[in-house]
């Protein structure tokens, strides 16, 4: 199997595996005050540490959840109390799920937030809570996050950001750019499933309304005994530096796609180095992925948050274009790719469109001519 689907979970690194082990090592419970109690607690608090040089925050500020969406709730929950909530209109199903009642910001064909709309609304609603995705997941779009944050400093309002996809693999000093607090997962950066964080500018780090209440753990802002191997593991990913040649891989896949009639969203937009969101015009999503499974090549259609389904993408449909929407597939290079997949998933994705085009769907063939 060639594993092309990164953005739903990265391949575990060896290093993250190894400093999850040696915390299963550990028996002592963190809150325990006995030596075993306090080597878990050493583990806990160096991984906070390693975080926060790693984050640019201070380890007092980042509060350790099972994940980002655990993470991006604790967030809004606390940060967005009685204010109004704005999210882009292609924000992960973590923001909109737990926002049903936040006012939209459009986005352009290409994904972007314009300056313009966003400080439009911000005008309208003061004192806002702001949610945007640094990194789209399904297209690797990049939203402009320091023209962002000085509109809300602008309009006090407050920018709180999922940096999921974008942590490791195009990171910036989000703090420092303005943002009152940040999301990231584990194993979106090659580290354990089950652990992420929340990172908090200081001056909302210390009175954070939990979320999940219990016996004080995380400085009563998060209760319960925290995963301690899956947090090891995340600081050591976070350690690593991300691969050079991924973004020479991604554009060789991206000019030989577009060279047989694929379409690559977002392209015009800055975007991650390891993300491409394909179409083919007239060729179902879920038609894609089981060939190209077929063929042992693993990607997805959009977010792996749906329980397996195969379904319009509601990014592409807040990007304008309904018609691909159901037609594209997300293709993300994870850390460890090799040379040799840039010509195993050409040929492959090749193939799935010639066994197309020899079928000679009318439907297909009036998509593709039209597109």
């Amino acid at each position: 199997m060639l594993y092309l689907d990164a953005n739903a979970t990265e391949p575990l690194h060896p290093k993250a595996r190894d400093a999850a082990l040696g915390a299963m090592n550990a028996t002592g419970n963190p809150s325990s005050v006995h030596r075993a109690g306090r080597q878990a607690r050493r583990i806990l608090e160096d991984a906070r540490e390693s975080l926060g040089a790693n984050l640019h925050a201070r380890p007092q500020d980042i509060v350790f959840t099972s994940g980002a969406t655990e993470a991006d709730a604790l967030a809004i929950n606390a940060l967005g109390a009685g204010r109004p909530i704005l999210i882009g209109a292609t924000e992960h199903d973590a923001i909109r799920a737990t926002t049903p009642d936040a006012i939209p910001i459009p986005v352009t064909a290409s994904g972007l937030v314009e300056p313009e709309i966003l400080e439009s609304l911000l005008a309208a609603h003061p004192g806002a809570l702001v949610c945007l995705m640094a990194a789209n997941n399904e297209t690797g779009v990049l939203h402009d996050i320091e023209t962002a944050a000085a509109l809300c400093l602008k309009y006090k309002a407050l920018l709180h950001i999922d940096a999921v996809q974008a942590a490791l693999r195009a990171p910036r000093d989000w703090l420092s750019l303005g943002a009152a607090s940040f999301a990231i997962s584990g194993h979106k950066a090659a580290g354990p499933m089950g652990a992420g964080a929340l990172v908090l500018a200081p001056a909302y780090a210390e009175n954070l309304r939990p979320m999940i209440k219990g016996g004080g753990q995380e400085l009563g802002r998060r209760g319960g005994t925290p995963s301690l191997p899956a947090i090891a593991g995340m600081a050591a990913a976070f350690n690593l530096s991300y691969n050079p040649n991924i973004i020479t891989y991604h554009d060789e896949i991206a000019v030989f796609c577009e060279r047989i009639g694929a379409i690559v969203i977002g392209k015009s937009a800055p975007r991650l180095p390891n993300t491409l969101c394909l179409a083919y015009p007239g060729i179902r999503a879920d038609t894609q992925l089981i060939a190209l499974d077929m063929a042992g090549i693993a990607v997805s259609a959009g977010a792996a948050c749906s329980s397996g389904k195969v379904a319009r993408s509601h990014v592409l449909v807040a990007m304008g274009l309904n018609d691909l929407a159901g037609q594209a597939i997300r293709v993300s290079l994870p850390w460890n790719t090799e040379p040799g997949a840039v010509p195993a998933f050409t040929a492959a994705y090749e193939a799935m469109v010639n066994r197309v085009l020899r079928l000679g769907s009318p439907a297909f063939s009036q998509a593709h001519e039209s597109a």
